[in-house]
């Protein structure tokens, strides 16, 4: 599939997703990473849902986002609620989608002007 944005202020903009592989920009990523509109943190150290911890969390809380997406590959899975805990209580929302849903929505999201 491949996704494209007419316009917007974001440094970084998803362009695809295929099998598995994320192309942001010009560059094409297939492990875990932490995206907003101008920041890149591309060794996430989280290989699946099943191994987030807690402190995983940390590098998308210091972006100070108004909503985390989680992408959780081609399967949606949810993480128990105890792992969200920090960002609800920076009162930041956290949506849970498959890769490809939460590739679209960062661009929409992005699109926007949203963080």
């Amino acid at each position: 599939m491949r996704l494209s944005l007419d316009e917007t202020n974001a440094k970084y903009v998803i362009r695809g997703y295929d099998s598995g592989i994320i192309r942001i920009n010009d560059s094409e990523y297939s492990r875990s990473l932490i995206i907003s509109p101008q920041t890149l943190v591309e060794n996430w150290p989280v290989p699946n849902i099943d191994e987030l911890e807690p402190e995983h969390l940390q590098p998308m809380l210091e972006l100070k986002p108004e909503i985390v997406i989680l992408g959780t590959g081609t399967q949606l899975a949810f993480p128990d609620n105890a792992l969200l805990a920090n960002a609800y209580r920076h009162q930041i929302g956290v949506e849970i989608m498959d890769t490809i849903s939460a590739c679209r929505t960062f661009n929409l999201l992005a699109s926007e002007n949203r963080h």
